[in-house]
């Protein structure tokens, strides 16, 4: 009886209490709401695929821009054409744009066989949208203004410290960005669809909640082209992505993409790489002096990779007064982007990097003769530094 009296003077007491604060009270009932609400909105948004994320944040802007690398490749391409999917069908537009050029014959053939139409921009203030979407790398850069650029969102699979104020996905040991795009895809329960244009991707025919033939095919190819062929820098997520746009690919556009024509300059930048290589087994370099087409660089650094006794290689050759640099690496010892990083780390202005695998980067050529704070880089130093960073010893 005790204990139930006491209880009683205890409902009292908090009704009391109740009457004379009732402000502090609905305070506390509001609070409580809030926070079961704040909780259940958490654990939707955490329940949502990265897929869903990206589509409801793009959505929530009338027009977005989303931005290649300065020189697209197959993969930075069909990413962008992905990121237009995944807005098909609803009040977002998007346009899909690139600072520099697309020269390599397969990134040519990408273009022209799936009839692309992208926007070129000189700087910063060609970018129309209300949010700017960075594929394939993830800090904005080639055009004056690029430090400018604060993208919404970040796609990409290579190391950096780029982000998306309200979105990022960086998976830097996928071997593709185009894999990222095909897991949104897959998780979003997209259908394939045969709709295209011209042969290629008619980005206003294809229905919404649907993966073209086309960009299925673009995917695909982005993937084998940034893996070679899912033989190099792979993860099982690769293979995935791969067996999951196979049913919607197209055979015959993939294989017009792969084997497009050479250009008689690439042959002939091979063919110095070849005459002028230098080897100290298991690594090569060569320099092939001054090219018109910088892209014929890194298809001569593959041609070298594949002589027998080369695991690691790195070709340089110059334009207008820049040094491009190209390395691939099939040794588990040289992480050829971290070598090529830590050669050109003392000149000024210069950049480098990569993966494991497949690394570049570029040189002022007045930076590396002494210009800025530095004592300057001969070509001949500049090689033995390639073979000292290969070997481990820089």
């Amino acid at each position: 009886m005790t204990r139930v009296a006491g209880g009683g003077l205890q409902i009292d007491a908090a009704a009391a209490f109740a009457s004379e604060n009732p402000l502090l009270i609905a305070g506390v009932a509001v609070a409580l709401l809030v926070f079961l609400g704040a909780g259940v909105w958490l654990r939707r948004y955490l329940s949502r695929t990265p897929g869903e994320r990206l589509r409801r944040t793009l959505t929530g802007y009338d027009r977005i821009a989303v931005l290649m690398h300065p020189n697209p490749d197959p993969d930075a391409m069909a990413s962008a054409l992905a990121v237009n999917q995944l807005v098909a069908g609803t009040d977002t537009s998007a346009s899909l744009l690139y600072p520099g050029e697309i020269r390599r014959p397969e990134n040519r053939a990408f273009q022209t066989v799936l009839d692309l139409d992208f926007d070129h921009i000189e700087t910063v203030e060609d970018i129309d949208g209300e949010a700017v979407v960075l594929v394939d790398h993830n800090t904005a850069r080639g055009f004056p203004g690029a430090e400018e650029v604060e993208p919404v969102a970040v796609i990409d699979h290579h190391p950096g410290n780029g982000s998306g104020d309200e979105f990022t996905d960086i998976r830097s040991d996928y071997g593709a960005c185009a894999t990222i795009f095909a897991s949104y895809f897959n998780q979003l329960e997209f259908e394939f669809s045969d709709t295209q244009g011209n042969g290629g991707i008619d980005i206003d025919a294809a229905p919404a909640e649907t993966v073209p033939c086309a960009l299925a095919t673009g995917l695909i190819y982005g993937i084998q082209s940034d893996t070679r062929s899912l033989t190099n820098g792979c993860k099982s997520e690769d293979f995935a992505a791969a067996a999951y746009l196979y049913d919607g690919m197209d055979s015959d556009l993939l294989n017009r993409i792969a084997n497009p024509q050479v250009d008689a300059e690439v042959l002939d930048v091979k063919s110095r790489a070849i005459r002028k290589r230098e080897v100290r087994a298991p690594y090569a370099f060569s320099d092939v002096g001054e090219v018109s087409n910088t892209d014929a660089i890194p298809q001569a650094a593959d041609e070298l990779e594949t002589l027998e006794g080369v695991s690691a290689v790195v070709v340089v050759g110059e334009k207008e007064g820049t040094m491009r640099i190209a390395g691939r690496s099939r040794d588990d010892r040289v992480h050829i982007g971290r070598a090529i990083e830590a050669v050109v780390d003392d000149i000024p202005m210069a950049e480098g990097g990569g993966h494991a695998r497949m690394g570049g980067g570029k040189v002022p050529v007045e930076h590396m003769a002494g210009l800025g704070p530095s004592d300057g880089v001969s070509r001949e130093d500049f090689r033995e530094r390639v073979f000292d960073a290969m070997s481990g010893e820089l």
